[in-house]
Formats: structure tokens, C-alpha cells, sequence
């Protein structure tokens, strides 16, 4: 198992004869030199625009794209992004100010997140921008805003569903959770926005992450759907947006199967064709995605800046590490430790030797890969990360022991 293609033959990353992995039709290496050295995330617009055209090809018209900007917030991407979906969702007022600047038009961008401050609820409404409500009291910091304002507050409520999604990564609902309105309360939530005055337009079903089962994403949102249908005569307003969230997963390891996504696609259709009898002509359904649209887009590259034998095992030690890159460390809430796909730049295959992948910090916890086969590695030579494109720089802990930060580049 000397190459990434043995390891995970799910990817189709280009190389050239050199063995030199390519990017936008470059080699790797004469990319990294051009955005400045390592450790670096490049990340390949060629292939998200491929996955964006695949999901709009085959989505019906009243099922809008958003993108989850927590996903990956990097500017230029975002603003890339931007121009290809049909919203943004954000979680904070700094990924808010990332839409604005983006130029994603501001009816057409969302706010989840369950700690919402007073300042936060205040620049969203002041961007007009629509609330994703978790709480009594957003309803009520809301309502005092627009009555401050004069301009009711847009508000959709999000649903701490009944229900969870089966074998998610990370489970958002189902059981005690502080995401959300509890299901049974959603009426209860409902009046009270009658009452205030709120712009009511929808709700936010998001049941988890990261799942690789079609038949579960199918039967969540489709059981959210029914839910939602449930509460039509207590809507404050008609309904403008339903967000059935997103989930779709992609593959980390040999382990995996990627996601088949025909049947989500499929089902999703249909109940958008259900909705206008539904819910009425002007609604909307909403699929919410971040990991599914740039994660396979991005690469994490370091350099080998030394190779150590320990008790006859071998360390490369990289520029790169833990720091950041903490999902490829397995510290990023998995629960089983999975290698990402790992591979050394140059080298077309053949023999391989088992190697542990660290960086340059002072715990063990600092692994990117763990008795991973590869080509026999040499100072200076490039280590790739693939699927490194989600919860990469964003979700790191930079700062920790004063190390450098890591390069990022749209190519």
C-alpha cells in the first residue's frame, strides 16, 4: 500500500508522471511554492463548483442550496461560494460579517447557533438577516429589538426534533440537546411570536452531521417534513422556508463508502413537489450543506523536516501538526480515531514502509497519521492530507505553543 489511491481508491486527485499530485492542472509542489511554502490548506475551486453543478442538476427548483459557512469560513472561499448557492448559513456575527462581505444578499442568509448574544441578535437584525431562534428568550430579545426598531426581527424557529439521524458523526437532536426548541414546545414558542409581532418564516431541522447512509438521511428529513406539516394551522404567517439541514457525509478512510447520494436527492425532490399543496406556493424547501460541498476540495500540505527511528519505528516529523489540523488528529469529537487519507508528494508507488506522521509540538496527541504505509519519506519531502477541506484551519487551536500560522489559498 505505498500510494493514497491503494489506500482509499475513492479518490481521483490527478497526478503527473513525476508522481507530483495536481492541482488546477499544476504540480503540488509548484503550488505550495506560489502561496508561500508550508504548512498550507489549498483549496481547489475547480471541485467545488463540480459538486455545486452535480447537486443543482439533480435538485428540484423549490429546494434551495445553502452553504454552512462554519464549514469552512476561509473569505474567498465563502465569496466564491456565494455566487453558486443560494444562501449562507452562519453561527456567529463574525462568520455574519464573512456573508456581508461575501456579498450574499442579506434575505437570503440565516443565523443558528444556541448562545446568541444580545450584540449578536442586534447585528443580525440591524442586517436583516434571518434568526434562527433557539430559545424563549431570542424571541423575546427579538421583539424588544423590532419594537426599538419599528422593523419586526425575521425569525424561523429551529426544532429540537423527537428523532435523531441514524449513524451521524454527531448527533444535533433527538433526547436533551441545547440545540433547538424542544418539538413538544414549538407551539407553545410559536404564540408567543403571534404575540410579539415577530416576521415569522419557517423552521430549522438540523438532526446531525457527517452520515454516510442514504436511508437515514431519507427517513430524517422525511419525518421532519411530517413533523413541520404538523403545526400548519398554529404558523404565525405562511410558511416561507422549511431547512431540512443537510448531514451528507464524505468518506475518511478505506473504510468508508462514499455517500450515494441519488436517493437523497430523490426524496428530497418529492417532497418538494408535495410542498406547494402543503405548506403553499411561496415556500421553500432548504438543504443545508458545508462539509459535502468543500471538504473534498481541500488539501493539508507539510513538509518532513526530520525522520526519526524510535525502537525501529519510524516518525516523520513535520511543519504541520495538531495545531492545525485537529480533525486529521482525531481531536475534533471523533470517537474513534480514523487516518485521513495521507500520501508523500513524488512518489508514483511501489514500496512502502509503515510510519507514524507527527508534528512539532510537545504531546502525543500531536498525530496525523498513525502506522500509516508510505513511500520512505526524507526531510523536505511533502506530506498531503486529502478531505481536508471542512474543519481544518477554523477548527484548530492555532495558537497553542506559539508556532506559526498555517497558509490558506483558493486555487
Amino acid at each position: 500500500m505505498g500510494t493514497a489511491h491503494e489506500v482509499a481508491p475513492w479518490l481521483d486527485w490527478p497526478r503527473d508522471a513525476a508522481g507530483e499530485w495536481l492541482l488546477a492542472g499544476r504540480p503540488l509542489s509548484q503550488v505550495v511554492a506560489e502561496v508561500g511554502g508550508t504548512p498550507c490548506y489549498l483549496y481547489d475551486r475547480s471541485r467545488i463548483d463540480a459538486r455545486v453543478a452535480t447537486l443543482r442538476s439533480g435538485l428540484h427548483p423549490r429546494v434551495l442550496l445553502h452553504y454552512a459557512v462554519k464549514a469552512n469560513p476561509m473569505p474567498a472561499l465563502v465569496c466564491h461560494l456565494a455566487r453558486r448557492v443560494d444562501g449562507l448559513d452562519v453561527a456567529s456575527a463574525g462568520e455574519l460579517r464573512v456573508a456581508l462581505d461575501a456579498g450574499a444578499r442579506r434575505e437570503h442568509i440565516s443565523f443558528a447557533g444556541p448562545g446568541k448574544g444580545g450584540g449578536e441578535l442586534a447585528q443580525a437584525h440591524a442586517a436583516g438577516i434571518l434568526v434562527n431562534v433557539e430559545s424563549p428568550r431570542e424571541v423575546d430579545l427579538l421583539a424588544r429589538l423590532s419594537e426599538s426598531t419599528g422593523r419586526a426581527a425575521r425569525v424561523a424557529v429551529r426544532v429540537n426534533l423527537p428523532f435523531e439521524l441514524r449513524a451521524s458523526g454527531m448527533k444535533m437532536s433527538g433526547g436533551a440537546r441545547p440545540f433547538g426548541i424542544d418539538a413538544e414546545k414549538v407551539p407553545e414558542v410559536l404564540a408567543r411570536i403571534r404575540a410579539t409581532g415577530l416576521r415569522f418564516e419557517g423552521f430549522h431541522c438540523f438532526a446531525g452531521s457527517q452520515n454516510l447512509r442514504a436511508e437515514a438521511i431519507v427517513e430524517v428529513q422525511a419525518r421532519s417534513y411530517e413533523l413541520v406539516r404538523e403545526w400548519s394551522a398554529e404558523l404565525p404567517a405562511p410558511l416561507r422556508t422549511l431547512n431540512l439541514g443537510g448531514g451528507f457525509g464524505i468518506p475518511y478512510s478505506g473504510r468508508d463508502a462514499p455517500l450515494d447520494v441519488g436517493p437523497v436527492l430523490e426524496a428530497l425532490n418529492a417532497l418538494a413537489e408535495r410542498s406547494a399543496a402543503d405548506f403553499g406556493e411561496d415556500s421553500r424547501l432548504v438543504v443545508e450543506l458545508g462539509r459535502y460541498l468543500v471538504g473534498e476540495a481541500g488539501l493539508y500540505v507539510c513538509r518532513v523536516v526530520d525522520r526519526k527511528v524510535s525502537r525501529e519505528h519510524v516518525f516523520l516529523v513535520t511543519d504541520g501538526g495538531m495545531h492545525q489540523h485537529l480533525a486529521a488528529s482525531g481531536n475534533f469529537g471523533q470517537v474513534m480515531r480514523r487516518n485521513y487519507p495521507i500520501a508523500v508528494n513524488g512518489y508514483p508507488g511501489g514500496e512502502g514502509e509503515t510510519v507514524s506522521v507527527v508534528g512539532p509540538l510537545c504531546t502525543p496527541l500531536d498525530l496525523l497519521g498513525d502506522r500509516v504505509t508510505l513511500p520512505p519519506a526524507q526531510p523536505g519531502d511533502l506530506v498531503v492530507i486529502f478531505q481536508s477541506g471542512a474543519y481544518g484551519r477554523s477548527a484548530s487551536p492555532r495558537d497553542f505553543l506559539g508556532h506559526p500560522d498555517v497558509r490558506e489559498a483558493l486555487v
